[in-house]
């Protein structure tokens, strides 16, 4: 049997490969990619820093007119109406203080104080909510108005049942709207 050797060519050399550039490319990239996801977190958290703003705010800034915002209150609960044919609902909120120790009395300080910043809402396309009472705290998404009433596409509301047991004497004798 003949026995065959096989060389490898003298000019036979692997391609080299630019390890380096490689590397550069990988190192970009990732950094890119992390860039973007601090961006993001950055951004997200700024912009979330704020749940809601206060009716004071919102009333007293003419920069907020026709701006997009989520503003909280609490509900007077003798200025709810609601017309069925159309599905809208009117009401006042006032000023609740952006700190406080106890939301129940807070609601029922904000109410009984005559001072307090008041500001009219519509929810249109909405049925009437049960939770929608008097003392009622009022998360609202939409837009002010240059009338100076808010146009509502999002109500969501905290029930004044749950701080019924902290809250101020004679508070749960008050009758339920709606």
């Amino acid at each position: 049997m003949a026995e065959i050797a096989w060389e490898k060519p003298k000019n036979f050399d692997k391609p080299k490969r630019g390890l380096t550039s490689e590397r550069t490319k990988f190192l970009v990239g990732g950094g890119l990619i992390l860039a973007a996801v601090v961006y993001l977190l950055i951004s997200g958290t700024m912009q979330g820093a704020r749940f809601f703003i206060t009716v004071d705010e919102i009333m007293n800034d003419p920069s907020y007119i026709d701006q997009t915002v989520r503003v909280s209150g609490a509900v007077v609960g003798e200025s709810i109406e609601y017309d069925s044919e159309n599905a809208t609902i009117t009401f006042t909120i006032v000023n609740i203080p952006s700190e406080f120790d106890d939301l129940a009395t807070a609601l029922h300080d904000a109410l009984q104080d005559p001072n307090a910043t008041r500001m009219d809402v519509i929810v249109v396309d909405e049925a009437l909510p049960d939770l929608l009472q008097h003392e009622a705290q009022a998360i609202l998404t939409g837009e002010l108005g240059a009338d100076g009433t808010f146009n509502a596409s999002e109500l969501l509301l905290k029930c004044p049942s749950r701080f019924e047991e902290s809250s101020p004497d004679g508070l749960s004798s008050i009758p339920e709207h709606g």
